[in-house]
């Protein structure tokens, strides 16, 4: 099977108060082999980049409505007359406040959304067919079956 990477470089702003923010590159990842996840990398140009991977669905919820706890919340706003997505993202390295374009990003999610559908991630990973393979009855689960556990019965007829 093939696996297709939808990619989009962008500039978000880290939330410094409200009144300061300051410019951020980041890169938005999306692998069809890993079809429930984002990947987010921030400083992209820089010698440490920060990578942040969480559920898809959860950007495509928050571009919405507000989704998510802990490490990560995202959620639609409008700041200075347009729509952006804020991501509030937790680690024990900090905290941050990112703020995305609404329109560059439902457009990449859109791409994502094309390459595999909501819903179908899991017919891209096999699970299906791996977890079928796994359950499966062997001749050998016929004796677990049958036979009672050692000490199962009671020697003495007191139970």
């Amino acid at each position: 099977m093939q696996h297709t990477v939808v990619e989009r470089e962008l500039e978000l702003k880290l939330i410094l108060s409200p009144e300061r923010s300051i410019p951020v590159p980041a890169r938005l990842g999306y692998r069809s082999d890993d079809p429930f996840a984002v990947h987010v990398a921030f400083h992209i140009n820089s010698e440490h980049p920060v990578n942040w991977t969480f559920a898809r669905e959860l950007l495509v919820e928050g571009v919405f409505r507000p989704c998510g706890h802990g490490d990560v919340r995202v959620w639609p706003t409008k700041a200075d007359g347009r729509s952006v997505v804020l991501m509030a993202l937790s680690s024990p390295g900090g905290d941050a406040l990112l703020q995305a374009p609404a329109a560059q990003v439902s457009a990449w999610l859109e791409r994502t959304l094309r390459v595999v559908p909501p819903g179908t991630e899991g017919e891209r990973l096999g699970l299906d067919d791996a977890l079928a393979d796994l359950l499966a009855p062997t001749p050998a689960d016929d004796l677990w079956l049958r036979e009672p556990w050692p000490g199962d019965e009671s020697k003495d007829g007191n139970e």
